[in-house]
This record gives structure tokens, sequence and C-alpha cells, in this order.
């Protein structure tokens, strides 16, 4: 199955001079949304994953039923203000400002096997605060899988010491 033909491209959005790649046709697609998370949940069974960690929001969208058909736990990492115990943070720069992402506590254990599951892949800014997050628990991360790479952002570059599938390459 070829999953590309299943994103939809809108030039100009959210502004002029990108070309957004819209998800929404795969997932509401059964076939082409279980492929894609039946390749990621492949590439976590080679790592021996103990828990999947997945970025706010459409991290969660393919992040959760890998974890489900793994039959392990799934962390979400959250923007502030959104999780309700004792967080982990990491602040991180964007081209223009900062942004941050939490985590709770005790959402990984030292020594897990950590899989991090994302939509995206751009410039990997998320990616690297995530793993941040996760190594500074004491977690182990084995993978990161994402739907989709912007390969001209160069976001691999960031998280290149980890073992990465991505499923689309645009």
């Amino acid at each position: 199955m070829e999953l590309k033909n299943y994103i939809a491209s809108i030039k100009d959005f959210p502004e002029e001079g990108i070309i957004f790649r819209d998800i929404t046709p795969l997932m509401a697609d059964g076939k082409a949304f279980a492929t894609a998370c039946n390749l990621m949940y492949d590439f976590a069974l080679e790592r021996n994953v103990d828990v999947v960690v997945g970025p706010e929001s459409r991290g969660f969208i393919f992040g959760c039923p890998v974890a489900k058909d793994l039959e392990v736990g799934f962390v979400p990492v959250r923007k502030p203000n959104k999780l309700p115990r004792e967080t982990i943070s990491y602040k991180y720069d964007l081209e223009y400002g900062q942004n941050e992402l939490h985590m709770h506590k005790d959402g990984i254990k030292p020594g897990q096997r950590v899989l991090i599951v994302d939509d995206l892949l751009a410039t990997g800014g998320t990616i690297d605060a995530t793993i941040k997050i996760v190594e500074d628990l004491g977690g182990i991360v084995v993978g990161c899988t994402f739907l989709i790479e912007l390969e001209a952002l160069k976001g691999r570059d960031l998280i290149k010491q980890y073992d990465i599938l991505t499923l689309i390459k645009y």
C-alpha cells in the first residue's frame, strides 16, 4: 500500500509558501491507518519496547494503537498546564521564540526501553525535547518512528544517533 496516496498536500497553508501535509485522509481510511500503525508496531517489536511515548497531539493518534498492540503503556508528552500531576519539562528554541514540553515525573521508570512515536519529523525540535525528558527520567530511547519526514528540514540530523523509521518522505 502506498501511504503517500493518503496524504493531502495543501498549498499555502497555514501561510503562503508552505505545503501542509494533511494526514486526516490516511486516518479516515481504516486500511491505510492500520497499515501505518502496523509498520510502526513491527519496528517496535524488533526493539523490545517497554513503553511508548507520544508528543501532543498527533503522537497520540499513532502512539496509542502501537502501545495497545504491543500491550505496553503509553505516556503522553504535553504542552504546559495540561498534565495534572508533578511533571518534568524541557524548553527548546523555535525559529521565533520558545516551546516547552512536559511529562509526568512518574511516566518513565529508569531503565525502561522507550519508543517515541509521532506523525511528523520536521526540524526535530519536538522529538529532541521529548528524548531529553525521557533520558532525564532514566529511560532508554530505543527508536523513533514517524508517519512523515520532511527531509529538507534536516530533523534527522538532530536525532541521528537513534534508530529512526519514517514511512513517508517528502
